[in-house]
């Protein structure tokens, strides 16, 4: 029973018993680990707090999970250089409680971002509300600490805001955990704002709502935060934690700026100005950090609270253009009442993640159906020049959905890559790639010349 602890992760349809689980507690612990699983070519799979929503960490019966969770010392805080060392199990949140004092945080805010741990964050390349501004997690790592698929500990980039020589971070950072195991990361602090203001504005639909997101980028500002719920959404959210949005809403946007307190008393003016130019009929502005955290508490339990109007949903993660918001969500919307199911849509409007939640009932035999609404959206999001995930990862969940995106040349580089760390396929294997793919992946090799063999690009094994 203790093993199926860790069958899944966020995204719970997967599972599979891990073949062993190692709870780890320095990187001397991980190294042992992996370099007995390559001494016998056992696969193995990191994990942290297990809140992916890829199915990245996905075990496997035949290998070895290594939990990273009790990694969770801050082991360094260098406030006046603005950075932070700490274990990959770290939690998100107490990493900016630990320097809050100092008049830092730290900005990459997923969701989860109570139980999610930084090292799933680099793997996955987290974003969350405000990675408008403030971008996604991998513009916050500049040092790792990581265990090679070999089993030998490594160190790329420090302190040093931008290190000479290949950018052996950026690759590392959104790798799914398939190119090495981060058993230590070294993180950019950020100031605190001088000011923050928050404004919750109601429309009567998300085509008025998205026609206000428009407004305000087109006006030259720049929120830190533009999120938007539709009124399934905000139905499920107000019955798990009452957020007291405004009656009868189509969609609310929650807008947050913060910076210095001119600059965020001119720009709150003209958001307020634009969210009424789109027909808003209700705006509030936070008066206080209390009321602040009350306008996101529905939007931060927006998944979890869909199960309290639906016994199963999915969670989808696609990028569209901002401009494309009103005509890709009104094809969901077709698409979703032509398959007899219903979609709730929570996304950061501001950069064009969506996050459908597309809701089911297995015990009717729903799930096909909605299945096949949910790979319709990825669908949908491609069509209009977007991406088949914004911030959860491929994971294995959408592995077959990279051949839409990337032709049998692009997937081959990219496994290059991959074959490079990890000649042996051990690394998390089965996951961002459709499979067998070259070297390592199980079952066999590709047979005959392989394209890029034939233009003398690589050696493909």
């Amino acid at each position: 029973m203790a093993l199926r602890t860790y069958e899944c992760d966020g995204l719970a349809s997967y599972r599979c018993t891990p073949g062993v689980v190692v709870l780890a507690k320095t990187t001397d612990d991980v190294a042992y680990v992996v370099s007995r699983c390559a001494e016998r070519g056992i696969p193995f799979v990191a994990r942290g707090s297990g809140t992916g929503l890829s199915g990245g960490a996905l075990p496997r019966e035949d290998g070895v999970l290594i939990v990273l969770s009790r990694m969770n010392r801050i082991v360094d805080l260098a406030v006046p250089d603005e950075r932070a060392v700490v274990g990959p199990g770290v939690i998100n949140a107490h990493l900016t409680t630990a320097v809050a004092s100092d008049g830092y945080y730290y900005a990459p805010d997923p969701s989860s971002q109570q139980i999610c741990s930084i090292g799933g964050n680099i793997a996955e390349n987290s974003g969350g509300a405000h990675c408008l501004k403030y971008g996604f997690t991998a513009h916050h790592v500049t040092g790792l600490q990581v265990v090679m698929p070999g089993g030998s500990v490594e160190r790329f980039g420090g302190l040093a805001p931008d290190p000479v020589g290949y950018d052996v971070v950026g690759a590392l950072v959104g790798s799914e955990g398939t190119l090495a195991v981060v058993t230590e990361a070294t993180v950019r602090l950020s100031r605190s704002p001088q000011a923050v203001q928050t404004l919750l504005a109601a429309f009567d639909s998300i085509e008025a709502a998205g026609a206000a997101v428009s407004a305000i980028i087109a006006a030259g500002v720049l929120p830190a935060a533009i999120e938007m719920m539709d009124a399934l959404a905000i139905e499920a959210a107000e019955a798990a934690v009452a957020p007291d949005y405004p009656a009868g809403a189509g969609a609310v946007l929650i807008v947050e700026l913060d910076g210095p307190t001119c600059e965020v008393e001119a720009n709150l003016a003209d958001v307020e100005r634009l969210c009424r130019q789109a027909r808003a009929y209700e705006i509030r502005v936070a008066s206080n950090d209390a009321e602040r955290a009350v306008i996101w508490k529905g939007r931060k339990s927006a998944f979890a609270a869909v199960g309290r109007i639906s016994p199963d949903y999915i969670v989808q993660d696609g990028v569209i253009p901002r401009t494309a918001l009103a005509q890709v969500l009104a094809a969901v919307e077709e698409v979703a009442t032509a398959a007899g199911v219903r979609v709730a849509n929570v996304f950061h409007a501001g950069d064009g993640n969506l996050h459908p939640l597309v809701l089911f009932d297995e015990s009717k035999g729903e799930t096909e159906r909605a299945e096949t609404v949910s790979n319709r959206i990825i669908d949908l999001c491609l069509e209009h020049g977007g991406s088949i995930t914004g911030e959860h990862g491929v994971g294995h969940d959408k592995k077959l959905h990279m051949g839409k995106m990337f032709n049998e040349i692009d997937l081959d580089v990219m496994q290059l890559v991959r074959c490079a760390f990890d000649p042996d396929g051990i690394c998390n294997p089965g996951k961002i790639f459709p499979t067998p793919r070259l070297c390592g992946e199980r079952p066999g090799r590709r047979s005959g010349v392989h394209p890029l063999q034939e233009a003398g690009v690589a050696d493909v094994f």
